[in-house]
Formats: C-alpha cells, sequence, structure tokens
C-alpha cells in the first residue's frame, strides 16, 4: 500500500504542486495543499472508481483544495500578515520557482488574469489536458471551456503586446 503511494508521489507530486502553486502563489502552502491532497487520497483511496485518469482525478482533488484554500479565513489572514512581514526567503524561492517555469513577463500576465481564466490557460497549454480533459477536473461544460480559453488569449494579447505568443493565440481546441 505504501509503495502505491510513494510510486504516484513520485510519478504525479511536481505536476500537481505546479499545479497548486498556480493558484495559491505561494510554495510552503502549494506543498501543504499536495500533501493534503496525497493524504485524503491514502485514507479514500478505494473511492476512486478509474472513471478518469489517476493523473486527473488527483487534479481535481487539488484544484478543489486550492479553490476552497482561497476562500477560506486562512488565506486572507496570511495575505495581510503576509503585508506586514517581509518574506524574503520565501519569496526568493517563489521569483526562482516562476522564473524556471516562465519566462517573468508572461508568468506575470498569466498570474494577473482571474483565477478561472487562468486555470483553463494553465491545463491547456501547461499541463497539456484537452478541453474535455479539463471540463471534466473543473465540472463545467467543454463550451466553458472554450470561451474562458478565448478569453485568456485576448486578455493576454493585450497584456502583452509585442510578445511573441502565436502559440496561445492560434491553439486549437
Amino acid at each position: 500500500m505504501h509503495d502505491h503511494l510513494e510510486e504516484i508521489i513520485e510519478l504525479y507530486g511536481d505536476y500537481l504542486l505546479r499545479i497548486a502553486y498556480t493558484y495559491v502563489k505561494d510554495q510552503r502552502i502549494a506543498e501543504e495543499m499536495i500533501q493534503d491532497v496525497f493524504l485524503t487520497y491514502y485514507k479514500k483511496q478505494e473511492q476512486f472508481r478509474g472513471e478518469a485518469s489517476l493523473k486527473t482525478y488527483l487534479t481535481k482533488i487539488t484544484v478543489h483544495r486550492c479553490t476552497d484554500y482561497l476562500r477560506s479565513w486562512k488565506n486572507k489572514k496570511e495575505l495581510l500578515i503576509g503585508k506586514f512581514h517581509i518574506r524574503g526567503q520565501t519569496k526568493n524561492i517563489e521569483r526562482k520557482y516562476i522564473e524556471k517555469e516562465e519566462k517573468m513577463e508572461v508568468t506575470e500576465a498569466v498570474f494577473s488574469l482571474n483565477v478561472k481564466l487562468r486555470e483553463v490557460l494553465l491545463f491547456y497549454y501547461y499541463a497539456d489536458h484537452t478541453t474535455k480533459e479539463i471540463a471534466e477536473i473543473l465540472s463545467i461544460p467543454e463550451s466553458t471551456v472554450k470561451s474562458r480559453l478565448q478569453k485568456a488569449r485576448t486578455v493576454l494579447k493585450e497584456k502583452l503586446k509585442g510578445v511573441d505568443l502565436e502559440v496561445l493565440l492560434n491553439g486549437n481546441e
């Protein structure tokens, strides 16, 4: 049982951490979220029915955990505390993480999008999910995913004038 969980953590841990980070924008909190996701899976793995891939299932749990966190008082308290304390070391880790994954200018533009636009964009381009898979992960119609993708592309095009975004702007759903 433990070997199975270790294998799943090895396969999906980094991927889920990146997903969580795109929501909460804090490395420490994203790590806590992923620990919680794997703990939840371990305790309730018999509930996984195999209707979707395990990666999709764990991604869906991650998304739900992150959106719950973003709505929570704990998040609001962390944001308030963050305004009053310099968290230099954490910020350096976060900055290195962002720079590693994307060019800073594009990353900032993507992170400035609201969560609904950001999540479909990242699932589509970064995690390489289809619009159908994204609809399943987010429990929304596929047409909504497509319209959010189009809106995200339009907003990014405006924010990133002069930056080559051909892949983002001409993607095929």
